[in-house]
């Protein structure tokens, strides 16, 4: 779930853009906890796009999902770690004005102690990658 600053939320009526930090499981392996993610708001969703919505029964709480299908009432999304849970499973289907936006890329932080010149290369490497919508997942996610 990434977190969103009230000065990052005052500055999304004016920019296009913003930043979320991803904090736990929930979509491992395609987002780990720590990852920072660039998100366009209002941005065109369709099945497979991981997004950032407002949880429907804490509009304080952002959660980051795949939205998996439309279906009536709002979009249904699900984690791409079936453990974790909090996804449509437990709260069904996500108004789409709850919606804030869709993530274009993700950005892995160096972590602490990764020093030596090939950890760094690696990391150097793919700390930033674009998230992709999975249409492929979307499939495999709507059979659970």
């Amino acid at each position: 779930m990434p977190e969103l600053s009230q000065e990052i939320e005052r500055t999304r009526a004016l920019l296009p853009f913003g930043l979320a930090e991803v904090r736990g499981p929930s979509m491992v392996p395609t987002l780990h906890h720590g990852d920072q993610l660039l998100l366009q708001y209002g941005a065109r969703v369709r099945p497979g796009d991981v997004i950032v919505l407002r949880h429907p029964f804490q509009q304080d709480l952002l959660v980051v999902k795949r939205a998996v299908e439309r279906r009536e009432g709002g979009w249904w999304v699900l984690g791409d770690n079936p453990y974790a849970g909090g996804d449509s499973t437990d709260y069904g289907t996500v108004p789409e004005d709850l919606v804030l936006g869709r993530v274009w890329l993700r950005y892995r932080p160096l972590k602490e102690g990764q020093r030596s010149p090939l950890t760094v290369v690696r990391w150097a490497l793919t700390a930033a990658r674009p998230v992709l919508g999975d249409r492929s997942a979307s499939r495999r996610l709507r059979a659970r």
